[in-house]
């Protein structure tokens, strides 16, 4: 199952199962490019996609998708929790609406999604939850607060679990990508122009880091070599300095 499989990198992760040969739930809003996409997937690589079109923010729909998860129906072998939403400004200056939103959707969906995904991968000895998280989440970001909040709860909610599942078959991998090239900034409001060109990857890079990370049972995968370095250099960097230093960049 991925979620927000409608773009981006979902989309990436999307069909580099497909290409695999792996049946797929791919869940998102829009449901005419899920369904436009389950027809791409099952034409070119043959297997079977099912589509469940929901809004994970509203507790009914959520409630759909982890209902799916604990069916069993057939069983769900690997989540990918990746929908997620960003804003850029000042805290203040966006409406609180649209911050819980954010918490809803890059928090409470994942946190519930992985509990019912848990409850059979734990049983049957085996699965795998990949959690897209974000580079954002290392550091306190002023001017995209929520966020980068958001985000550094999903690492260390995804880092806890796989201590606790390790053991039991099930791998849990926070996946920490940079800037990619999808639509999130342009949906989200950030601005791209202070990001240089050669910081950008691709969402078929991230999707394959990604998956290949859940596969090999690691704790968390940041790719990019620049990215790695940074991660690194973020851990020593007191918050006093990165908060400042990201202001002028954000701001």
């Amino acid at each position: 199952m991925v979620t927000g499989a409608s773009s981006g990198i979902g989309r990436a992760i999307a069909v580099r199962l497909a290409a695999d040969g792996t049946d797929l739930v791919v869940v998102a809003r829009r449901k005419d490019r899920l369904e436009a996409l389950a027809e791409e997937l099952t034409a070119t690589h043959g297997v079977s996609v099912d589509v469940l079109a929901a809004d994970v923010t509203d507790p009914a729909q959520l409630a759909a998708v982890e209902e799916r998860l604990r069916s069993g129906r057939p069983p769900v072998d690997l989540l990918v929790n990746n929908a997620g939403v960003g804003a850029q400004g000042a805290f203040a200056d966006i409406p609180i609406d649209f911050q819980e939103s954010q918490i809803r959707l890059n928090v409470l969906a994942p946190v519930r999604l992985s509990h019912a995904a848990l409850e059979g991968m734990v049983g049957r000895g085996r699965g795998g939850i990949l959690n897209v998280s974000s580079i954002a989440g290392l550091q306190p970001m002023p001017n995209v607060a929520t966020y980068a909040a958001t985000k550094a709860y999903l690492s260390s909610f995804s880092h806890a679990l796989h201590e606790e599942v390790r053991h039991r078959g099930v791998a849990v991998t926070a996946l920490l990508p940079g800037f990619t090239r999808t639509e999130f900034h342009e949906a989200s409001g950030i601005n791209r122009t202070v990001v240089p060109g050669p910081a950008w990857m691709s969402a078929d890079t991230v999707a394959r880091a990604g998956l290949r990370a859940v596969a090999r049972g690691r704790a968390q995968c940041v790719p990019g070599l620049g990215y790695r370095v940074l991660s690194v250099i973020s851990g020593f960097t007191p918050w006093s300095v990165s908060r400042r230093v990201l202001a002028a960049v954000l701001g």
